[in-house]
């Protein structure tokens, strides 16, 4: 019996409705000892075809009277071995050939072989016949047959933080960049596998990199000072893809150095990450579609109307006051409420300097001056820097945030300078380029209009006086051919 329920439980719907249907011939014969002639009568089914029934039923139950497949199924009759072999080794070349063609082909060379002609219909059996997997790998090679064919490993966390995903995509809508043009902006996002919830991001016109992903992740670890925005903390796994950016030696450096594993997806196959890119179909979706600019792929050209920060505050508080607070059809919880559940406490480095290799760092040493460091066109002090007046060091600063710069000196962490001019605001190292930009703009402007009216004022002058009529000359008389002596 346990043969027949593996049996019957491999069999599709339909198959185990035919079987059942067999049966129910069989049943008045089985159990109310009706003649199986009579049986077969009232249910139309042919006497033989109800003995070869009952017949195996007896050898095997119920099992015994499902379909059983053909064993030359796949295979035409009537054609040489070698015939078929040789249309499904056509079919089998890339590009995909037609069956008419493989029909063409085959019937020439069963002419000259000697062998029967293939019909239409029986070449097109034998194409139709073949493994999907097998045309996959022919057709598509390996990648294609990987994508469709190979089995996923899908990575499923069981608790907040157990792991983190990562991952960039250029967003579908335009915004106005620092020179008054048309960009259109990339987004770095990482997602708690567990719950959905977005621990952090980085938004930029510029293509992903290292520095990006670091910030982004400066921001998911450590605590955001919002009490509506609560995710944080160390994850036991940080799984992204084998961009340069998340194989940099900076980040294998802060992984060891805040105990964090390092999982890349396959080179080539990023599979296993479909919660992150479900998470940028939601964007799209529920966020950009609603925003100006928006310009989904395949669309007409659109105005530019939002900065860079504009969409950058549009974001965020569509992440924390619409994404985290709205119900996941996964987890039935919204991605706040599944992260805080159970009284989850994070795990988090002693202190914001272990994470300052994640920060911008400047190639160039700065010197401390007596007025404190200067650092694009502002002055950072700190009454630390008093003792280091003259010593080069090494500063770390977030881009996103120039109101304050880590100083390093011979590797050791001294103090955060402090830009008076921009205590208290938050100013990003691309507003501060965008002013100096814009302003110099405007100076180039302004000295192209002033040499312009000096170019003009300076032709006035050098115009020339009209030209003077002279009197038209008397002709000369003409001199006598005849060659004169001087005494006459």
């Amino acid at each position: 019996m346990e043969d027949t329920a593996r049996s019957l439980a491999g069999a599709g719907d339909a198959e185990r409705a035919e079987t059942l249907a067999r049966f129910a011939v069989l049943r008045p014969h089985l159990e109310d000892g009706v003649p199986l002639t009579r049986a077969a009568r009232e249910a139309d089914v042919p006497f033989r075809t109800a003995q070869r029934w009952l017949a195996r039923y007896r050898q095997g139950g119920l099992a015994e009277l499902l379909e059983r497949p053909r064993s030359d199924r796949g295979h035409s009759h009537g054609l040489p071995p070698e015939l078929e072999r040789l249309i499904e080794g056509l079919a089998l070349r890339r590009p995909a050939p037609t069956v008419a063609s493989i029909h063409r082909r085959a019937s020439e060379v069963a002419v000259r072989e000697g062998w029967p002609e293939p019909h239409y219909r029986q070449v097109y059996r034998l194409v139709r016949h073949l493994d999907p997997a097998l045309v996959a790998l022919a057709q598509e090679g390996d990648k294609g047959y990987r994508q469709a064919y190979d089995l996923l490993h899908r990575r499923e966390a069981s608790r907040p933080n157990e792991i983190w995903q990562a991952d960039h995509t250029e967003l579908d809508i335009r915004v106005i960049d620092e020179r008054g043009q048309s960009a259109r902006p990339w987004l770095t996002v990482i997602l708690d596998d567990y719950s959905r919830a977005v621990p952090g991001y980085y938004l930029a016109l510029s293509a992903p990199s290292s520095t990006g992903t670091a910030l982004a992740l400066q921001q998911a670890i450590w605590r955001k000072g919002d009490a509506k925005w609560q995710v944080c903390g160390i994850p036991d796994t940080f799984y992204t893809d084998h961009g340069p950016d998340f194989t940099s030696k900076r980040m294998e450096q802060v992984a060891v150095d805040i105990e964090m594993g390092l999982v890349y997806s396959e080179p080539g196959q990023p599979r296993g990450r479909g919660k992150i890119e479900r998470f940028f179909g939601t964007v799209n979706r529920m966020l950009l579609l609603d925003l100006p600019g928006y310009k989904p792929a395949g669309s007409g050209p659109v105005e530019p109307v939002l900065t860079l920060a504009a969409l950058e505050a549009r974001f965020r508080s569509w992440l924390i006051d619409t994404y985290h607070r709205r119900i996941h059809g996964e987890t039935h919880q919204t991605p706040a409420e599944h992260w805080e559940a159970g009284g989850f406490l994070p795990r988090l480095p002693e202190s914001l300097e272990r994470l300052d290799l994640l920060l911008l760092t400047v190639p160039d040493s700065r010197r401390v001056r007596r007025d404190g460091i200067r650092f694009h066109g502002y002055r950072y002090m700190d009454a630390t820097l008093a003792a280091y007046v003259g010593e080069n060091v090494i500063i770390r600063y977030d881009p996103r945030d120039l109101a304050e710069i880590r100083v390093y000196h011979e590797g050791a962490f001294l103090c955060r300078a402090v830009c008076a001019e921009l205590a208290g605001a938050t100013v990003s190292l691309q507003e501060i380029v965008s002013a100096r930009n814009r302003r110099r703009r405007e100076l180039q402007t302004e000295l192209r209009d002033r040499q312009a009216a000096v170019e003009e004022l300076l032709a006035l002058r050098r115009r020339e006086p009209p030209p003077v009529e002279l009197e038209p000359e008397l002709p000369r008389p003409a001199k006598p051919r005849l060659k004169r002596y001087i005494h006459e």
